[in-house]
Parts: structure tokens; C-alpha cells; sequence
């Protein structure tokens, strides 16, 4: 703690060439010399550390303003939007005067989502007992307390109290409790407030929302959000995280692009959605039309915004201009580097990967359990199996990071991959959790590449406890069959997964045409163009046909003429 004071003090000392106070213009003191509170909230406004806090506090004590309670309000409201919430509650504590309500209402309001949330709790219960009574201000304050503590009981007393003091009538207490109680996952409770109120502002409106969509409910998200009579950035933005947390990506698109037609501005956390929805349809050109947006509204300091970015251009194919935006950040967290290296690894750049993890270290930013993932992929995009090994073994003993069953499964893929079968089910057997459905598929996959029906079998039993209806673990071993033309076993596969009543899930496929992306599943006629799409299609298999047709001609006359010509030789000699 001393050392990290030092090291605040001369930042203090680079940041802060000359006291505060000094900083004051002639005219600003003259005019505020005889209103020492107005000088106060002057000096407010340029507090940015807290070296800046402790010389205005100085101020406010040697002039007596510390006993204002809306003075020390405003002070503690500076003090908790800097994150000094431990000096908030030191100078609370300190106070001598009785707090009014606005007193208390600021100190429940900067603990509430601080490390001291559960004094704010304390002093919450301490209004009544003074005296005083709870205003449309109190009760949110403390219920952002109770959802931080995850005290839905204590949010429950909360919702008791604003029913016995007629609180539950007011729209930011009600709104408030939609949102305590969708956090918690009580959505019924939540639509029961809201189905009740009679006034509704577009908050109130957007507490519903966004509760819907937390919880993944997004039809009825939608169907709220259709019927609002005023919407927000708030509202779209809900929507559209909503989708993209779904795996929706198109409809979190649709929504983004019906934003920009209604000329909506949208925020970081839409962007942020949209960007995730772009990486998983590959829509770059909506995904690029992002980027010069962030560009334009000076937006490219924001490090999520660009990690979306980075994840985004190289899920679409990109890694050049997902390099670049990486090499333009002044600034990068470690989800930055490891977005990096993963964007790398998915396009078989396994040496660049690594040399990118080496300039993470030398750039001493220490790598967590999602890096290792990416470093585990890039080594079985690669085939590395004896760099996968190392960093395996030695991600407890050199970084401390223990394996989890992620980091398992990708150990166990590369070495299935690379054909170390037995190595591989040694390790599932060996490891410290329950083999899940990805690992018994990477064994799977594994024994379908190496031709191990008896593997392929074992895998598929564990398969089908744990994911039934999956029709790509039947046709995988039945193919392992077929390879080996066992046609009996492969039958008995297929018919095992006609008598569960599995069912085989056609194959899709996105493309961007104009902006827009056109989903397509096999046999599939909703789209608008249907008809002449296939009819394209009709046309390309057809000349397909007439040129494979022509090229087995040509190879045939090409044998006849090597016969020939081996007939004339024969003659010859």
C-alpha cells in the first residue's frame, strides 16, 4: 500500500505542475471571494485525483462548509465518480451534524456499487431511526446495493417498505424494482410491477426490456419493444444485445440496421453487440460501416470497441485489417492480445501467434485462461503437439493458472488430431472433471480421421447420453464404418438413428449481398428470390454435368490414344 502511495504521489507531482487552487483565474476569485460555496463547487469541477479532493476538502474545512449537508453531498458525490468510495465513507463517518435525507441518499448511492455495498444497506436501515423518511431517491439506491450483494431477500424488505410508504406509486421506485428483480431471474414478478403500473416513461419501459433480454427471453423483449410508444438508445440497444447473446445474429443485425433508418445514434454497447453479430455472420461490410462510424464520432480510444473490432475482422477473413487496428492501439488489455492470437491461430498463422504471445510477456501483460485457449487452438491449427504439450503442463507451475475442462478439451482435439489417440483418452480419463459433449466429439472427430471404429463407438455411447438428438454423431461413426466398408455397422447406425427419431439437421449457409445477410438452408424456400435461385442453381449444376461430362470424354480419348500409341510401338519394334 505504501509503495502504490508513492507511485500515486508522483503521478500526482507529473499530473499536477501547480496546486489547484492556483490554477483559479484572477476573475473567477474575485468574483467568488464572497461566496466561499460557490468557489467550492467551482473547484468541483476540476477535481480529477485525489490529491485534487484533498485540497478541496482542505478548503471546505477551514472555512466551515463540511457542516453544510448539501455542501459534503456534493463532495462525496465528487469523491465516489472519481472511485474513491473509501474516502466517501471516511468523511461520512466523520461528519458531526445529523444527515438530512439528500446526505443519505448520496452515501447509499456512492457505496451501492463499491466494495462497501453492504454498509450502504446499514446505513440505509439507519433513516428511519433518525427521524427521517424515504424519498423516490432512497429506495433505488439501495436496491443497486441488494442486486450487487445478491440479497434478493433484503430487496423483497425493500419492496415492503415502498408499498407501507406509498413509494411503489412512483415510477423510478417501481422501475427500479423490475430491475432488482430481473437480475435475480424473478421475470414474473418483474411483469407483474410493471403489467400494474398506470405511469410509464420509456426507463420504466426499457427495465422490462432489458430484463426480457437478460435472461434470453428475446421474443418477449421484442414484442415489448415493438409496442413501446418511445423509444431510446437504451431500447434498441437491449434488443440487440439481446440477439447477439442468443446466437441471433441476424435479427441483432435486422434491429441495428432498422436503428440507423430511424437515425438513432447508437452507443458503445450497440456497437459492441452489432460487432459480435458481424463476427459470427461474417457481415463485413456492416461490420467495416462500424468501424468508420467509431473513427468518425473519435471513438478509436475505446479498447472494447476495437477488441470487437480486431474479433470481428478476423472471424470475416481480415486478419490484415484486424493486425492494423491492433497496431493503431495506444492502449491494449489483455482481451486485446488474446483476440489477437486467436485471430491469428484461426487463419493457420501459428508462428505468428506464438510471437505475438512472446510480445504480450515482454510487454509484461499477464496472460489468463482464454489466452492459453487461444494458444492450445494454435497449436492444433498447426499441429504443434509438443509446444501444446509444454504450455499445458506448465500453465499451473509457470503462470498459475490451473486447467480447466476448456483447456482440456483443447489438448485433447490436438492430440486426437495429430493421431496420439491413446494419449488422448488417457488424458479424458486422467482429468480432474466429467467428459463433456465437445471433448467426446473431438474423440469422435479423432477416431473418424484415424479410421478407430472401436474409439468412434465408445464416443458415441457417451455422446448420446449427453446430447441425443445431435444427427452429426450418428453420421460420423456410420461413415467410419462406411471408410472401412463395414456397410452391416453403418446400417445399423442409421436405422439406431431412425428408431430415436433423430433427425439429420440440413446444412446452412450466409453470404452479404448489398449489406444485407441472406441466410440458406438446404432445401430451404423462404427466401423472397427462391424461385430464381434455384433456378441459378439449375443452370450451374447442369453446366456443371456438361463439363464433367466433356472432361471424361477428353480422358477417355486421351487413354485411347496412349493404347494406341503403345499398339504402334509394339508394331514397331
Amino acid at each position: 500500500m505504501v509503495h502504490l502511495l508513492r507511485r500515486l504521489g508522483s503521478h500526482w507531482k507529473r499530473s499536477l505542475p501547480e496546486p489547484l487552487l492556483l490554477q483559479i483565474s484572477p476573475a473567477t476569485s474575485t468574483a467568488t471571494a464572497a461566496s466561499p460555496s460557490y468557489h467550492l463547487l467551482s473547484l468541483l469541477k476540476q477535481c480529477s485525483n485525489l490529491k485534487h479532493l484533498h485540497q478541496t476538502h482542505c478548503f471546505m474545512l477551514s472555512r466551515g462548509l463540511d457542516q453544510d449537508n448539501i455542501l459534503l453531498s456534493r463532495f462525496i458525490d465528487a469523491c465516489s465518480s472519481l472511485g474513491f468510495s473509501h474516502y466517501c465513507l471516511s468523511i461520512f463517518t466523520r461528519h458531526k451534524n445529523p444527515p438530512d435525507i439528500y446526505l443519505f441518499n448520496t452515501i447509499i448511492k456512492a457505496l451501492s456499487n463499491s466494495e462497501f455495498s453492504i454498509l450502504s444497506i446499514r446505513i440505509y436501515n439507519r433513516i428511519l431511526a433518525c427521524g427521517l423518511r424515504f424519498d423516490s431517491y432512497t429506495l433505488p439506491f439501495a436496491l443497486n446495493a441488494v442486486v450487487r450483494l445478491l440479497a434478493i431477500h433484503v430487496g423483497r424488505q425493500i419492496h415492503g417498505q415502498a408499498i407501507g410508504t406509498g413509494l411503489v406509486c412512483d415510477v423510478h421506485v417501481v422501475t427500479a424494482l423490475i430491475q432488482m428483480y430481473s437480475s435475480f431471474g424473478c421475470i414474473s414478478e418483474a411483469r407483474q410491477l410493471f403489467d400494474g403500473a398506470c405511469f410509464r416513461d420509456v426507463a420504466f419501459w426499457n427495465a422490462m426490456v432489458a430484463g426480457y433480454a437478460k435472461l434470453g427471453d428475446v421474443d418477449n423483449a421484442r414484442h415489448l419493444f415493438e409496442q413501446m410508444p418511445e423509444r431510446n438508445v437504451i431500447s434498441w440497444t437491449a434488443v440487440i444485445s439481446g440477439y447477439a447473446q442468443m446466437d441471433r445474429p441476424n435479427e441483432a443485425i435486422s434491429i441495428f440496421r432498422r436503428m440507423q433508418l430511424e437515425e438513432v445514434e447508437p452507443d458503445e454497447i450497440a456497437m459492441l453487440a452489432s460487432l459480435s453479430a458481424c463476427a459470427q455472420l461474417g457481415a463485413l461490410e456492416l461490420g467495416e460501416w462500424i468501424h468508420n462510424y467509431i473513427d468518425k464520432h473519435g471513438l478509436s480510444k475505446i479498447v472494447p470497441l476495437n477488441n470487437a473490432l480486431i474479433d470481428m475482422y478476423a472471424k470475416s477473413g481480415k486478419i490484415e485489417k484486424a493486425l492494423q487496428v491492433f497496431k493503431n492501439m495506444k492502449h491494449k488489455s489483455i482481451i486485446t492480445w488474446t483476440s489477437m492470437i486467436d485471430g491469428l491461430a484461426s487463419h493457420g498463422l501459428g508462428r505468428e501467434a506464438f510471437e505475438m504471445f512472446s510480445c504480450m510477456e515482454r510487454n509484461r501483460i499477464k496472460p489468463n485462461e482464454i489466452t492459453f485457449m487461444a494458444i492450445l487452438s494454435a497449436c492444433n491449427h498447426v499441429g504443434w503437439v509438443e509446444m501444446g504439450r509444454w504450455y499445458f503442463e506448465n500453465m499451473g507451475t509457470k503462470y498459475g493458472i490451473h486447467p480447466k475442462i476448456e483447456h482440456y478439451g483443447c489438448m485433447i482435439d490436438l492430440l486426437g488430431r495429430a493421431g496420439f489417440l491413446q494419449e488422448a483418452q488417457e488424458l479424458v480419463e486422467g482429468m480432474p472433471f466429467e467428459a463433456n459433449a465437445p471433448i467426446w466429439g473431438s474423440l469422435l472427430a479423432a477416431a473418424r480421421i484415424h479410421g478407430d471404429a472401436e474409439l468412434g463407438e465408445r464416443a458415441l455411447q457417451h455422446l448420446i447420453k449427453v446430447e441425443p438428438h445431435n444427427s452429426g454423431n450418428y453420421t460420423l461413426l456410420s461413415n467410419i464404418y462406411a471408410t472401412q466398408s463395414k456397410w452391416n455397422e453403418a446400417g445399423i447406425v442409421r436405422k439406431a438413428m431412425r428408431d430415436t427419431g433423430v433427425k439429420k439437421m440440413p446444412g446452412g449457409s450466409c453470404i452479404e449481398v448489398n449489406s444485407e445477410v441472406h441466410e440458406f438452408v438446404a432445401d430451404d424456400k423462404s427466401h423472397l428470390q427462391s424461385e430464381r435461385i434455384y433456378e441459378v442453381l439449375w443452370k450451374i449444376n447442369l453446366q456443371s454435368k456438361m463439363a464433367m461430362h466433356v472432361r471424361m470424354e477428353h480422358v477417355e480419348m486421351l487413354e485411347s490414344n496412349k493404347e494406341s500409341g503403345y499398339i504402334l510401338n509394339s508394331i514397331c519394334v
